[in-house]
């Protein structure tokens, strides 16, 4: 099979289902290893993120797995369909990758499966992407989400220095969702007890007194609340672009594939909206 001309062809890596365990009511961990995954590294960013790949029931793929070929013999509605997970921890020498699943009951294609697999089940995910790591030379830095963003949080959090300044809140349901996470920053947690998703985010961003000096931030979560603090971070605190990784991991009222066909167009549309602040 010829390549697409000027498209290199993505190969997906194939992992087994090492061991699960639920973390909170509404969180599950899934690792994954084997020597499938021997091409694959996640050491650079602390948002990295992998594309699982969930095969559509009934469908018969070719072996060994390959999505390019699936694409071209197969009609679109039998692809795979892809739902997107931070890693929460790659441990390179061991080759086990660690996801940590939003679950709500049955709703959803990635949370029931997380909460359902079993130890020897085969996995296949693209990835990984990710362009975020806490920036050593800034003065202090602000890292803010929902549940989505946990996983990137708390690695973020993990890989700073010792001493370094930082501010994290993190919206949950409540008290039961909370995590331990190993780091010396007092993660601030943010209890939705009912109210609309980010609305505890968006009041206590907006509340905290900022330091002097340079930060660094990251803020990810529902895409409605990321907005408000899109446009809070950069025109009234005039976060520089370079300085702040931020975007809807979801939106309410969206799955995922829905979601990911309007991102680019809503993310263009809120660049246009919020110009730049002048100095």
């Amino acid at each position: 099979m010829a390549d697409r001309p000027g498209r290199k062809p993505r190969v997906a890596h194939t992992a087994q289902v090492v061991r699960t365990e639920r973390l909170t009511p509404h969180m599950q961990r899934v690792v994954v290893g084997g020597e499938g995954l021997a091409a694959f590294s996640a050491d650079t960013c602390t948002d990295h993120y992998v594309k699982l790949l969930f095969p559509v029931d009934g469908v018969t793929y070719p072996e060994p797995f390959d999505m390019e070929r699936i694409r071209e013999e197969l009609p679109r509605e039998h692809w795979p369909v892809t739902r997107t997970y931070t890693v929460r921890q790659w441990d390179a020498e061991h080759r086990e990758l660690t996801l940590d699943f939003v679950i709500h009951g049955d709703e959803g294609l990635a949370g029931p499966w997380a909460r359902r697999v079993q130890p020897g089940e085969t996995v296949r995910f693209f990835g990984p992407g990710g362009a975020y790591a806490p920036d050593p030379a800034a003065d202090w830095h602000l890292l803010a989400g929902d549940e989505s963003a946990l996983p990137a949080i708390a690695r973020s959090l993990e890989a700073l220095p010792a001493g370094a300044r930082a501010f994290a809140f993190v919206e949950v349901d409540g008290p039961e969702e909370e995590q331990k996470i190993d780091s010396d920053v007092d993660v601030i947690w943010l209890h939705r007890a009912g109210r609309p998703s980010g609305e505890a985010l968006v009041e206590a961003v907006r509340a905290l007194d900022f330091p002097e000096g340079r930060v660094h931030a990251f803020v990810h979560g529902e895409a409605g609340s990321v907005k408000e603090l899109r446009r809070y971070l950069r025109m009234d605190r005039s976060i520089a672009r370079e300085d702040l990784s931020i975007s809807g991991y979801w939106r309410l009222g969206h799955n995922e594939d829905g979601w990911q066909a309007s991102k680019p167009e809503w993310n263009a549309r809120i660049e246009a909206e919020q110009e730049t602040p002048s100095a």
